[in-house]
């Protein structure tokens, strides 16, 4: 057999393993992405027999849904009667609890001993060789790869039998992996493979994510594969004497499973209440949307003071609601990338971060450029930043060296504990100390510019062959996506981009509080960039002729909106001195929103303890090192609405909805639309199953209790000392306490403003989003302006549902030429 053979079974075998993002980049996705393409309830029961996760729901979940009225009861009762099922709810609910204990029981089986063998030493290995420059001492080899460094290393290791010496093992992966499964049909490698890729799901997501990363500068400096990975389990496993066909795995099973507690042969009883509990939310989604909305109206409407593009993300509903009441402005929702996909390189840094989703590839390198007139801002800076950094690169290393760790707390002990003292017990006071000194040091926003032109001598020739900087044409290609997608055609005089990022202390999972649609990454960046283009003169011009004709005194700039205390800080250091009257009476109204905001964050977060100030207990959240939820980051998400603005204006949606903006009449070839629903969805959908599964079954898919975590190598953390790195969300992402979920566990309810055979067109073309659709990952809804703004849910077979309330639902078929 081949090489390129092998490497196609172990591929095969890997379809159904999620990739993991290392922890300082964490990026949402659904941990069942491999399955997307089979019915939710198949895929989930599928799932639990290959990880052992628990796909719905737990009882008691449901039961407080229920009782709490999130239920609806006749929607309940005409699901389960849609299905054959008589039978009290509370008498369904416990047999849903029965059939959980049993499922419990099965799962808390003894594992093979041997088996857990071989997942500690390789978890010990990979540990090593997957550090990203945590350790002091690192792994020697690494740029060999894995399995050579590993090969070379082994006979040290005590824990591994039979091997005294690196001659004993198999020289090459390829060859590892054969011998083992030699003695196995070829037929059955694959089955034998995914278990044991699945074993330890977390290490094997991380060595997908970083095979597939060509210009990751890890992977480059320390070369790892799934064959490789295999290929030193597999060796483990035959010096351990451990099984290599994993007990449970039946080489004639056809690979599906069926639920405990079914009905209809293959529909779990679960699904029935998840469904019934998610219509429930449509139903109140679509009871709050103004289905009259006309787009033409909005025409002879006062101009703006002002607009602002937010990110699609939940978080900005809230801020963008109090805003609007506060004064007369306009907001909108584009994916915080602002559709520059680009890997961005902060100012001083050596570092490249791709500032854009993973669904999508960077095509321009932007780094930051000093600006020649502002020499004193720059210098001012790299002073105050280069002691900080000489001073934090002191203490770590007094922190970790061996010979002066004792004399460091000798002499240093008393000041150092002071200092922990007051972080501990006078967290707000920390966050006055560093705001005081930020505001006065200035940043990089003030005296650099992204360099977006691209020089005439640009090499091009780099590993990745990424450009520096872009084109005209492209420039005016990314200005024109963005005005198309939000179906503008007015402008107000300040025009704001709004990207987002998290404010947080002493959490490891910081970077998943940041922008999903820039890769676990500030959005400020994208925002000054997309602002940069749009105030080209050139640009400009190109646009007249597209028909975007921006007024001259339209200004374009970026902010950055701090999650955790909804501050909106402004980049307006090129803003002319015309338009400083409109910036001032925004700057005033942005703190307004901000205290409102935070107000209503605060209620959503606070404990029994008694009434907390809105922007001041926001500020202490982001400054306390021993807090462990600074925020709520996305949990609540429920929903994604595409529509104009005014279709939710009038709707407080809690926080718990995505909105972008979409004017159907300005998209008459549905391509902005497309664009749409095939990128900004899908990204949602990743999000909303990653906060799904991390909620169903923590244990499985999320990472536990925040205060017994254990970060490892900077790529994940542990639940204790050693195993299988945790891959989604912590417990305090999720719950408000120990037994009280905040985040409730519904798939993703999409509803969209356009033309029903518009969108059916679309699905039609993209089998991939179709799947979402058609195995409920994904429930859909659409306000067909054209009947009126009536809603139709979507059935299966490019045809519609028309809603009715309550009332049964009448499959609707698409007119024929949009099934082509």
């Amino acid at each position: 057999m081949t090489r390129n053979d092998l490497d196609a079974h172990v591929e095969r075998a890997a379809e159904t393993v999620g990739s993991v993002w290392p922890l300082h980049s964490f990026v949402t996705a659904n941990p069942l992405a491999g399955f997307e393409n089979r019915p939710f309830h198949q895929a989930v029961a599928e799932a639990e027999d290959l990880f052992g996760g628990r796909g719905y729901p737990d009882t008691s979940t449901f039961r407080r849904a229920w009782e709490a009225g999130r239920i609806d009861p006749d929607v309940l009762e005409a699901e389960l009667a849609a299905h054959g099922v008589d039978g009290d709810p509370e008498a369904l609910l416990d047999e849903l609890a029965a059939a959980e204990v049993e499922r419990e029981r099965e799962r808390e089986r003894d594992r093979d001993p041997a088996t857990e063998t071989v997942d500690r030493v390789l978890s010990k290995w990979l540990a090593a060789f997957l550090d990203e420059g945590r350790a002091e001492w690192p792994m020697p080899n690494r740029e060999r790869g894995f399995y050579a460094a590993w090969r070379r290393l082994a006979p040290y290791d005590d824990e591994i039998p039979g091997c005294t010496d690196a001659a004993d093992l198999p020289e090459t992966p390829s060859a590892a992996l054969e011998g083992v499964l030699s003695d196995y049909p070829q037929d059955r490698w694959e089955s034998i493979l995914e278990r044991h890729l699945a074993a330890l799901p977390g290490w094997a997501g991380l060595v997908k994510r970083r095979e597939e990363a060509d210009a990751d500068p890890w992977q480059t400096a320390a070369p790892v594969s799934l064959t490789e990975y295999l290929a030193v389990r597999l060796t483990l496993v035959d010096l351990l004497d451990a099984p290599v066909e994993p007990a449970g795995l039946d080489a004639d099973a056809d690979g599906e499973t069926t639920p405990a507690v079914g009905v209809d042969g293959d529909v779990p009883l679960a699904e029935l209440w998840l469904r019934a509990w998610e219509k429930s939310h449509r139903q109140r989604l679509l009871s709050d949307v103004d289905r009259t909305v006309d787009e033409s109206s909005t025409e002879d409407e006062e101009r703006p003071d002002a607009q602002l593009v937010f990110c699609i993300d939940t978080r900005s509903e809230i801020v963008r609601r109090h805003l609007e009441a506060v004064g007369p402005y306009e907001t909108h929702g584009y994916a915080g990338f602002f559709g520059v996909p680009m890997r961005y390189q902060p100012y001083a840094s050596d570092v490249e971060i791709d500032a854009c989703p993973p669904i999508v590839e960077p095509r321009h390198r932007v780094a930051e450029r000093r600006d020649p007139d502002q020499q004193d801002e720059a210098a001012t800076h790299d002073r105050w930043t280069k002691l900080v950094q000489t001073g934090r690169k002191h203490l770590e290393t007094l922190k970790h060296n061996v010979a002066a760790a004792f004399t460091f707390v000798e002499g240093a002990g008393s000041a150092y504990g002071a200092a922990m003292a007051t972080r501990t017990l006078l967290p707000s006071a920390v966050y006055d100390a560093v705001d005081a000194v930020d505001s006065r040091i200035p940043g990089p926003s003030t005296f650099c510019t992204p360099t977006l032109d691209r020089p005439a001598d640009a090499d091009t020739g780099a590993d990745d062959a990424l450009p520096q900087g872009m084109t005209l044409g492209e420039k005016v290609a990314y200005a024109e996506t963005a005005f198309e997608l939000m179906g503008w055609e007015e402008f107000a005089r300040l025009v704001v981009f709004t990207g987002h990022a998290s404010q947080t202390t002493n959490n490891p999972f910081e970077s998943s509080l940041d922008c999903g649609a820039c890769a676990g990454n500030p959005g400020g960046p994208n925002a000054r960039v997309l602002a940069a283009i749009c105030n080209d003169d050139a640009v400009r011009s190109a646009l007249r002729d597209r028909g975007f004709d921006v007024p001259s005194d339209t200004v374009f700039l970026a902010a950055e909106h701090n999650t955790t205390t909804d501050e909106v800080t402004l980049f307006d250091a090129d803003v002319p001195e015309s338009h400083r009257e409109e910036l001032q009476r925004l700057r005033e109204d942005l703190d307004h929103a901000r205290e409102r905001a935070a107000s209503e964050r605060v209620e959503s977060m606070a404990s029994d303890d008694g009434d907390v100030g809105g922007v001041r207990e926001v500020e202490r959240r982001a400054a306390d090192w021993a807090e462990t939820r600074p925020e709520w980051g996305l949990a609540g998400n429920a929903s994604f609405v595409v529509g104009p603005r005014t279709l939710t204006a009038d709707a407080d949606l809690d926080g718990r909805t995505f909105l972008h903006s979409y004017n159907w009449t300005t998209d008459p070839d549905g391509e902005a639309l497309e664009a749409i629903l095939t990128g900004p969805l899908v990204v949602t959908q990743w999000i909303n199953n990653q906060y799904y599964f991390a909620t169903v079954d923590n244990a499985v898919y999320g990472s536990g209790s925040k205060t017994t975590q254990n970060p490892v190598g900077n790529v994940g953390v542990f639940q204790g000392n050693g195993g299988d790195p945790m891959s989604g969300l912590p417990l305090q992402s999720l719950s408000a306490t120990s037994d009280q979920t905040y985040h409730q566990p519904l798939r993703l309810t999409a509803v969209v403003h356009a033309p029903t055979d518009r969108v059916a067109e679309i699905l039609g073309h993209h089998e991939n989003l179709r799947q979402l659709v058609e195995n409920e990952w994904i429930r859909l809804t659409v306000l067909d302006p054209e009947q009126d703004g009536a809603a139709f849910h979507y059935a299966g077979d490019l045809e519609w549902a028309r809603a009715e309330g309550p009332e049964p639902e009448v499959p609707v078929p698409t007119p024929s030429h949009t099934a082509d």
